[in-house]
């Protein structure tokens, strides 16, 4: 039975529109360092991650998000003994509630970058990111599509190499063992990887990468009324979104005390622009079927 193409967020839009919208959203994300700011862009990332990826991978990506952010809130105070509302002291180190909940916002807005790129990741594939670069910045274009392919490819063909090779785990065997056979099953990665390129390299000579000054590209985007009244939309939207985290962010203060945190009408628009992506998917989830 052939599978069914999986719609996407702006999956009938021009590249333009997504690339536009996740570029303002990655920088609102990294820009906002303000708790609530964090809190909605990981939920708009999160539910998107959840329609495209669904519930169980979703979850079972944050194994190791949610730890790394412990490890962040955790290490901030050793490094940075910022505050006034002191919980702990190590030694002559003390250990500030203050410096502990600026690491827990930093690990936060970290893992939701991290889920941010995930989405761009379906929202522009490489056929998109060529036909969108391919003739302004063909190698940056390039560079951007093979990054995005390899990453998968090098997941999948590390555990396929440790189940050829039987890569011993801790438990089972000493950790002398295990540390070797995960050293030798890295080399061969790296191996297959600098083979993998060289032949990728040898297959675009052979085609003709770089004959002509300018390339085609196999899909045609057409860029038609509606992707400008979208990207209209969208400046409009980041332009009100914008202003709201730099009025937010600048309102709060981690240190030498923490802000308090009131309700606010803004937190609304900047909610209803996280969540797009993820209302669009549905919508068009329930077009296509």
């Amino acid at each position: 039975m052939a599978t069914l193409p999986q719609h996407t967020a702006f999956d009938t839009a021009h590249p333009a529109v997504p690339a536009a919208f996740l570029v303002l959203t990655l920088g609102m994300t990294m820009a906002s360092a303000q708790p609530v700011l964090i809190g909605i862009s990981f939920v708009g990332a999160f539910a998107y991650s959840v329609c495209v990826r669904g519930v169980r991978a979703s979850v079972a990506s944050l194994r190791w998000q949610i730890p790394l952010v412990a490890v962040i809130a955790v290490l901030n105070p050793l490094f940075s003994a910022s505050g006034s509302t002191e919980v702990a002291r190590i030694g002559f180190r003390a250990i500030y509630l203050e410096s502990l909940c600026y690491g827990f916002a930093m690990g936060g807005l970290f893992v939701s970058s991290a889920l941010w790129f995930q989405a761009a990741a379906t929202m522009l594939p490489a056929e998109k990111i060529l036909a969108l670069l391919g003739n302004v910045l063909p190698v940056v274009s390039l560079m951007i599509s093979q990054c995005m392919r390899l990453i998968p490819r090098f997941v999948r063909q590390g555990r396929l190499i440790a189940a050829v090779q039987g890569v011993a785990e801790p438990r089972g065997v000493g950790a002398t063992e295990a540390v070797r056979s995960r050293l030798r099953m890295t080399s061969v990665l790296m191996g297959w990887t600098m083979e993998d390129s060289l032949e990728t390299a040898d297959a675009m000579r052979a085609r003709g990468w770089g004959a002509v000054p300018r390339r085609s590209t196999y899909a045609r985007y057409r860029f038609t009324p509606a992707d400008a009244a979208a990207l209209a939309a969208i400046m409009l939207g980041a332009s009100l979104c914008i202003a709201i985290s730099v009025v937010a962010t600048a309102q709060y203060s981690f240190f030498p005390t923490m802000s308090r945190l009131v309700p606010w009408w803004g937190y609304v628009p900047y909610a209803v622009w996280m969540l797009v992506p993820a209302l669009l998917h549905v919508r068009e989830a329930v077009r296509f079927r």
